[in-house]
């Protein structure tokens, strides 16, 4: 009471009552961030929807850079998740993690012709070194215009150019071959039109570079890791994908195939989740890459390329949350479980503490990241809102009658539904039940997917699938760019892949009607 009384002398503020509103009003700010107006509806406006879930389940938010992001701890937590799996599972496959510059001189990037003119659009250009005071206008700075660099520097879109030239003095012999190297980095490409997380002009990524004696082993390698991000995908986010290539147009710029795996959000688009290249020698012969093979020939190395970004993050996001905010897999949910104490005297709480922190204990012995919101500035209605925006796998509410009764109540996020479980089986219940709702999960979108994919063999079945249900379209295309351009023109829609499990099957192309070998798999995409 003294130490308010001082407060109150200090701040001029005149009464009790007031310093009680001030305070009272500030917990209401800090609790209302989560227990505000719920999110607007996906089937009302799906965008909207997505905007609003990104920032008010404190993922990301724009930065003072245009279509720039700043990742917020809890949006961070989720990529250093979706790291630590991926990067286990790089290892794995043999390959190491390096870093390369973020500036590429321009020279260095125009040395793969295809790879230049494919990323031109979106470079950022560094050309001078140096700020001065600006005499005209004191307080501001100017570029100096003494300190012009002798040669450009691009900031990097994509490090090929930079790498192959730095692999030129690693290789000389085939002793030096496979050469697995993986990064994780940031790159920019300066988009118009910016998506927190699915597409900003600065983002995180991981891409790996390889180098091999044979084609065959280059191929190879970028099929394995596209199997490999459809593997994390599908087994750690819960998101079913399809397997396949790009056509000519869509390829990576200096790519002579790429392979990519395709999602299904849940408005019916697209989204590319992840992207394998096989180079052939196309950089070898840019950069000058040579080795010694066995027989003591010099021959040009064979390369692939392959990376995911935090785009990831959103497609997480899309795939599986609802109304009420996120819906995370257990697999990378920055917390699986959190507890909340309900309690009204210190007593209870210290009570309720103990049985938390012992639940706590057990569950992390089993490999159960857990949280205690043991937090007296929030309510427990507002830590309720709070974990369900930001999609926790499963709540605890510990209470006195819980206490008397042994018993805790825990609340799943992707069902919505409550269950009264006995301290004595909780364990080996959340281990049961984070194990069924990864599963769940995965079913879930995997059952939407399939409903939504649709084979037509007609334009007008086409444009009519495309506006009413959404989704993949299975159609026959005659394999021309022509054909591809003129779809993507009237409709939007591109063609994502021709899986690579394609029953092959003779008919005629959609729009042109010219023989077709095979379906593909067309979508309107993010």
């Amino acid at each position: 009471h003294i130490s308010i009384i001082l407060l109150l002398n200090i701040t001029k503020i005149v009464s009790f009552a007031e310093l009680f509103l001030h305070l009272t009003y500030s917990q209401f700010l800090c609790q209302n961030k989560y227990m505000s107006k719920k999110l607007t509806s996906r089937t009302e406006d799906y965008s909207k929807w997505y905007n609003e879930l990104v920032v008010k389940a404190d993922l990301a938010e724009n930065s003072a850079v245009r279509g720039c992001m700043v990742i917020k701890p809890y949006g961070y937590a989720i990529w250093e998740k979706m790291q630590a799996e991926l990067d286990r599972m790089f290892k794995e496959t043999g390959h190491q993690n390096a870093y390369f510059p973020l500036f590429v001189p321009k020279s260095l990037f125009e040395a793969e012709e295809k790879n230049a003119e494919g990323f031109a659009k979106e470079c950022a250009i560094v050309t001078h070194y140096r700020l001065q005071n600006d005499p005209d206008k004191p307080g501001k700075l100017r570029v100096d215009p003494e300190a012009k660099l002798e040669e450009e520097l691009i900031v990097r879109p994509t490090s090929e150019a930079i790498i192959w030239s730095t692999f030129r003095g690693w290789i000389q012999s085939y002793r030096d071959l496979p050469l697995l190297i993986n990064q994780w980095a940031n790159v920019v490409r300066w988009e118009m039109r910016t998506r927190l997380f699915l597409r900003t002009s600065e983002f995180l990524w991981q891409e790996g570079h390889t180098a091999h004696e044979t084609k065959a082993e280059a191929v190879e390698e970028a099929k394995l890791m596209n199997n490999v991000y459809a593997t994390f995908v599908e087994n750690f986010m819960a998101i079913p994908v399809i397997q396949g290539v790009k056509t000519e147009s869509e390829r990576f710029a200096g790519a002579e195939e790429t392979y990519c795996i395709e999602a299904l959000m849940q408005d019916g688009k697209a989204l590319q989740a992840g992207t394998s290249h096989f180079l052939g020698q196309n950089f070898a012969k840019a950069f000058d890459v040579k080795f010694a093979n066995k027989e003591g020939n010099q021959d040009y190395v064979w390369a692939t390329s392959w990376g995911v970004s935090t785009r990831l993050v959103g497609a997480l996001i899309m795939t599986h949350s609802d109304d009420n905010g996120l819906v995370l897999p257990p697999s990378l949910a920055p917390n699986q479980v959190v507890i909340v104490p309900i309690y009204k005297s210190e007593e209870d709480f210290d009570a309720i503490s103990k049985i938390a922190n012992n639940i706590s204990e057990n569950l992390k012995a089993k490999g159960v990241s857990v949280k205690y919101d043991n937090r007296t500035t929030f309510r427990p209605g507002a830590k309720f809102a709070q974990h369900e925006l930001q999609g926790v796998p499963l709540r605890i509410a510990i209470g006195p009658k819980d206490m008397e009764n042994g018993t805790v109540e825990i609340a799943r996020r992707d069902t919505l539904t409550k269950e009264i479980v006995s301290l004595e089986n909780l364990t080996s219940t959340i281990q049961v039940l984070l194990k069924d709702m990864q599963k769940d999960l995965f079913d879930k979108a995997l059952n939407f997917r399939e409903s939504h994919i649709t084979e037509v063999d007609n334009f007008e079945e086409f444009k009519t699938i495309l506006d009413s249900k959404g989704g993949f379209i299975s159609a026959h295309w005659d394999g021309t760019n022509e054909t591809e351009a003129k779809i993507k023109e009237l409709t939007k829609a591109t063609i994502r892949c021709i899986p690579l499990e394609v029953r092959q099957e003779e008919g005629k192309c959609v729009y042109s009607g010219k023989p077709s070998k095979n379906r593909v798999l067309f979508a309107k995409a993010y």
